[in-house]
């Protein structure tokens, strides 16, 4: 599937769960600035979103929207604490001295079903407070978070949304976490000067600002801008946040995303 088919199918099935998943208390949430870091202070504030009546409840008709099981059968349970999601900064892509690669998107909470489904809960800060503003499916973030850690403890995980692809970055290396990671930058890695050339030519000329961005594309960060996988998130291509974020936020609520499952890098 080509990206402008990706993108139209993404908005049409995001529609249709906002209909459904939408909890009435996000209607006038708008998109902020998120925190520079995950502090316990911000854990805790994004974990009681993610667990609070009107978070389970929707997580309940999330789990049972195909009728693997009852929404009343559903128990959805959280696993663990939140964590932190970063991406791709634009200020990393651009240049900026200091800048880190990658920075806060959302915060992710791990959902469990009854019936052993999973799900990812998004909770970011909003105009209204912290709110969950996205489910997925599966354990991405999870999985990505724990492969990163044991391939370079301390680095920090971080998704390149443009290409669907994972990374963890400690000092000077870059070092994927799964197949798209693998093509961008090679199954050894490479280093943080050479990810940056490379993200640079890639997305140099989209950043907020640019034309491609004033052409309202997205902020400059439009999914299969640099040949985007048939794999990639829906939620990128139906609503963004921030430059490189893909926070689907406001008026249509909460929104759901399928995921195809990739293969973490060996």
């Amino acid at each position: 599937m080509n990206a402008d088919r990706l993108r139209a199918a993404a908005v049409a099935v995001l529609a249709t769960a906002a209909a459904c998943l939408a909890l009435p208390s996000q209607a006038q949430a708008a998109p902020v600035p998120q925190p520079l870091s995950a502090t316990a202070e911000v854990k805790a504030a994004a974990g009681q979103a993610a667990g609070a009546p009107e978070s389970l409840a929707t997580l309940s008709r999330f789990f049972a929207r195909e009728g693997r099981v009852t929404v009343s059968a559903a128990q959805p349970r959280l696993e663990g604490e939140a964590i932190p999601v970063n991406y791709l900064s634009p200020d990393f892509v651009a240049g900026k001295a200091g800048a880190p690669v990658a920075r806060l998107e959302f915060l992710a909470s791990e959902a469990v079903s009854s019936d052993g489904q999973l799900a990812s809960l998004w909770t970011a800060r909003t105009e209204a407070g912290w709110q969950v503003v996205n489910i997925a499916t599966g354990d991405d973030e999870f999985r990505y978070a724990r492969l990163g850690e044991r391939k370079l403890p301390g680095g920090t995980v971080f998704r390149e949304p443009q290409i669907d692809a994972w990374y963890v970055a400690r000092g000077a290396s870059v070092l994927p976490l799964d197949e798209d990671a693998e093509r961008a930058v090679g199954a050894g890695g490479t280093s943080l000067a050479a990810y940056r050339s490379r993200v640079a030519r890639a997305y140099g000329d989209k950043l907020p600002g640019s034309a491609y961005a004033k052409a309202g594309k997205a902020g400059g960060y439009a999914d299969g801008s640099a040949g985007g996988s048939a794999g990639g998130s829906a939620g990128d291509a139906a609503g963004v946040a921030g430059a490189a974020g893909a926070l689907a936020l406001g008026g249509a609520g909460v929104l759901f995303l399928r995921r195809h499952r990739r293969a973490p890098a060996a």
